[in-house]
């Protein structure tokens, strides 16, 4: 599967264009150079440097600009085509879409859709698109070719005028334009066995198989790929035939089935125990044990069938190694894996920083990107909306934090790509916490099977606290601590004696919830059990919206600090008694905390 491109823009019409364009890509980003094209995505200063960086990360790019510029780019780094992203240029204007690079590795399908979407046809130039509509070294969507270096004889050979014999079904191979002939020693073979290809014949896989997996709770991956291998080799079946790994939805968090499924470049889709419960009159091996432990009579064989549909039927009985367990059937029609079962589900908790794009990480405007589903706070999802296309939006008010995380889990459960948004970072006074204490069998009520089972990934932000001391100056230089003063969820007997350690201890501290409505003398307690270990001239930093339109800071000595101008959006920093403030002549005040360096200077 080719990934999401990069369109690349140079001009403000260029960036237009981008935008018109790649609603046609889910996940596509914008990048524009500084200057130029304000209010892309990213921003690059060095075009040709950056077009590279992307070209060999692997990232297909499509570039509004002229096609010299891409090449002259990219040129230095050409070696394996096999292996080259595509790359395609399009004229601001939309007159013109070419794929320069990686035609049969997405850059010809990229550039018909384009065409589309601009109403004119695609500058495809590859020969056997062009000749024949169908290139025989990119075949659809979960067929695979088992022999490509052989591609480029046959296709030779075709274009000299040789004919095809055409072994087996594959309508997109019939429908093409090729000079078919049964007697022909050219070959192209569509088949799910294992079947040697050479110089003049080619041949592909459909993806009719579905493999059935079981295995015990950590099973070694190298048990069940083995195990897999030698069952297909011993019954003439391709790996590349198989068109996913099913199991059961308890195993949907099995390292070993995930590991198998990579190893086969397959997706790993999972059923409920009612979905194979309804496959046990099919199985030819059902089973009293597996059902005590599972609740149905046979996974390997039960999940390979409800793979395939009541016209496709099983060709592989269940086999067994010491800890696994797997089984094939095969299906009456090539299989559409994303159809089949639910992938296992992935929570993304992603934290946005302040709000403001170049505080926002790759990591998560690519997560953001990807999900099917944001779940999270009104004004978070708000902070990052211009990301927001296609998205299913959760909106939870403040307040209903575990809500809002359980929510976004069992949505996960269901199969599909959520991200959980925080402002900052997730991690720090946020939701990852809650996420993983929900996720805990020990601390929380249960979750659904599914939502138990997701993949997480967490992706950190920059905090308040980060965000603060960076426009301060350095404040955290040396040993700092965080402190929230809120007392909703701790009681505030736990957050004065840490409160006392802090002052003892001698750190930089930075007050999170420092006041609301409700709450306003914890600032005060706090600031006056911190005077008397620190001298008047400590400096304190108050700083709110950072990031963003409002934003505020100042510094002044913990002797002159008000309180009473602090509300619930502002994080307030006190240094520890080693701390600093200077004024330089540009009016700007600056604190920081040395980290001992004169004194390492002195000796």
């Amino acid at each position: 599967m080719v990934a999401a491109p990069v369109f690349v823009c140079l001009s403000a019409s260029g960036l237009a264009m981008a935008r018109r364009l790649s609603g046609e890509f889910g996940n596509a980003e914008i990048h524009g150079l500084a200057g130029r094209a304000p209010g892309a995505d990213a921003a690059f200063a060095d075009t040709m440097g950056h077009l590279r960086e992307l070209f060999a990360g692997g990232r297909p790019v499509i570039g509004i600009c002229a096609a010299g510029i891409l090449m002259r780019a990219i040129a230095p780094l050409l070696s394996d085509k096999a292996a080259e992203p595509p790359v395609l240029a399009v004229a601001e204007d939309g007159s013109a879409v070419v794929p320069l690079i990686g035609g049969h590795r997405g850059a010809n399908e990229m550039a018909r859709r384009l065409g589309a979407v601009l109403g004119i046809a695609p500058a495809i130039t590859t020969a056997g698109d062009a000749r024949f509509s169908v290139a025989l070294d990119a075949p659809p969507p979960g067929w695979r070719l088992a022999n490509p270096q052989h591609a480029k004889p046959v296709m030779a050979a075709l274009l000299a005028g040789a004919s095809a014999r055409l072994d087996g079904e594959a309508g997109w191979l019939a429908a093409a334009s090729l000079n078919l002939a049964e007697d022909s020693e050219v070959a192209l073979i569509a088949s799910e066995r294992q079947v040697e290809g050479s110089e003049t014949k080619l041949v592909y896989h459909p993806p009719l198989l579905a493999l059935g997996v079981g295995c015990e709770r950590g099973c070694p991956a190298e048990e069940l790929i083995a195990l897999v291998e030698e069952t297909l080799a011993a019954h003439g079946l391709a790996a590349g035939a198989v068109a996913c790994v099913c199991s059961i939805d308890l195993k949907a968090d099995e390292a070993a089935i995930h590991a198998l499924a990579a190893h086969l470049d397959v997706p790993a889709r999972f059923f409920s125990r009612d979905q194979l419960a309804a496959q046990e009159p099919r199985l030819a091996n059902p089973s009293e044990k597996v059902r005590a432990e599972v609740g149905v009579a046979g996974v390997a064989e039960g999940a390979a069938l409800a793979a395939i549909g009541e016209k496709g039927s099983l060709i592989v009985e269940k086999t067994k190694s010491r800890r696994a367990t797997c089984a094939i059937a095969r299906a009456a029609a090539p299989l559409s894996a994303e159809r089949i079962g639910r992938p296992r589900g992935k929570l993304s908790i992603i934290g946005t920083g302040p709000g403001s794009a170049e505080w926002l990480s790759p990591q998560a405007v690519a997560l953001l990107r990807s999900a099917s589903d944001w779940v999270g706070y009104g004004l978070y999802l708000d902070l990052v909306a211009k990301y927001a296309a296609g998205k299913e939006q959760h909106r939870f008010p403040l307040g209903e934090e575990e809500a809002r995380v359980r929510h976004a889990l069992e949505l996960a459960g269901q199969g599909r790509e959520v991200a959980l948004i925080s402002s900052g970072d997730p991690g720090i006074y946020a939701m990852a916490a809650l996420a993983f204490e929900l996720l805990d069998p020990e601390t929380s009520p249960p979750l659904s099977e599914g939502a138990r089972r997701v993949e997480i990934e967490v992706a950190p932000g920059i905090s308040a606290f980060q965000a603060a001391a960076a426009r301060a100056g350095a404040p955290f230089g040396h040993d700092f601590c965080l402190i929230s003063l809120s007392d909703l969820l701790t009681p505030w007997a736990a957050i004065e004696k840490r409160l006392h350690a802090a002052a003892e201890g001698d750190f930089a501290v930075a007050f999170y919830n420092p006041r609301s409505m409700r709450r306003t003398e914890h600032l005060s307690k706090a600031l006056e059990i911190l005077k008397n270990h620190r001298p008047g001239d400590t400096p304190v930093i108050m700083a709110s919206n950072l990031g963003r339109p409002k934003e505020t800071l100042a510094i002044c000595p913990l002797r002159d600090f008000d309180p009473e101008v602090v509300d619930m959006l502002t994080i307030v920093i006190v240094g520890s008694s080693a701390t600093r403030a200077f004024t330089r002549g540009d009016g700007r005040t600056h604190a920081y905390t040395p980290r001992g360096y004169a004194a390492k200077r002195e000796n």
